[in-house]
């Protein structure tokens, strides 16, 4: 089993957004924010060649939107998701599987692009693309606080074009040969993170947005963005217990600086983030 990190460029966010409740004074000192209070955060995606299939983990905001859009947010960097997917070694036409953790812009924005005409069409040709039956009814009919997120371009040409598959949040069985999926509920409704095992026996969770980055890790970092800021602490509650019985490593998509950890608890009984080079998990 091969493993890439596809960085797909960063952009910005407001950082009291981000980080909720918790007073600039303590956050700034993590990702300290430009002028306009704007933090820059990454766009990390995850590749995984198991033999038989490609599967590409979430895809960035893409570079189909408009000027206005852009504003807003910021996107630069000089990596994109084509680039970093032909860095890797692959062509668009290479990808099997599309897993998309939720349908807000920044993570499924690149799974749909224009074409030489205009047209929106799905970004990989030969990609059967997955989100969750219950995710994808809430992102067609959103809710006030979610539905700048939930961009239509995003989603209904995966429709139109009949590639966009459900997984079944009911299974007990691995969603793919060495892939666990579990939904999660405070971020947004039926939120699915992955953990891939490997041949070498470690265990990695692409973390999306139950984890953002390294600088969520204690309980009270919980971004405004979250529809059930309560749920999600029950969510990092329940998966840290997991993560550290199991011993999983996590990629952090948002952290500009860091791109996996492992789950740690200090003598205070405080969660901590210790850095992991991603090659010695995969190798």
């Amino acid at each position: 089993m091969k493993a890439y990190i596809i960085e797909t460029g960063k952009f910005k966010l407001d950082g009291g957004a981000m980080f909720g409740v918790v007073p600039k004074q303590m956050w700034n000192r993590l990702n300290p924010a430009d002028e306009n209070n704007m933090c820059t955060w990454s766009m990390r995606c995850l590749l995984i060649d198991d033999g038989q299939r490609v599967i590409l983990f979430d895809t960035g905001m893409g570079d189909k939107q408009d000027e206005k859009f852009a504003s807003h947010f910021e996107p630069h960097g000089d990596e994109t998701l084509v680039t970093s997917i032909q860095g890797a070694g692959y062509q668009l036409s290479d990808i099997t599987d599309v897993f998309l953790t939720h349908l807000h812009f920044d993570h499924c924005g690149g799974a749909v692009m224009r074409d030489m005409s205009g047209n929106l069409i799905p970004t990989f040709p030969n990609a059967t693309y997955w989100t969750g039956s219950r995710h994808l009814a809430s992102a067609l009919d959103p809710n006030p606080r979610e539905r700048a997120s939930f961009l239509k371009e995003n989603i209904q040409p995966l429709l139109d074009h009949g590639v966009l598959e459900r997984v079944d949040e009911d299974a007990k069985t691995d969603w793919m040969d060495a892939i666990a999926v579990k939904f999660y509920d405070g971020h947004t409704a039926g939120m699915m993170i992955p953990t891939i095992t490997f041949p070498n026996g470690n265990r990695l969770t692409f973390a999306a947005d139950l984890l953002p980055s390294s600088y969520h890790v204690r309980m009270p970092y919980v971004m405004s963005y979250d529809i059930n800021p309560l749920q999600t602490l029950k969510d990092k509650e329940a998966y840290y217990q997991e993560a550290i019985a199991d011993n999983h490593y996590i990629l952090f998509e948002h952290d500009p600086l860091h791109v996996v950890g492992s789950l740690q608890m200090n003598e205070k009984q405080r969660y901590y983030i210790q850095n992991v080079d991603f090659e010695m998990i995969v190798s």
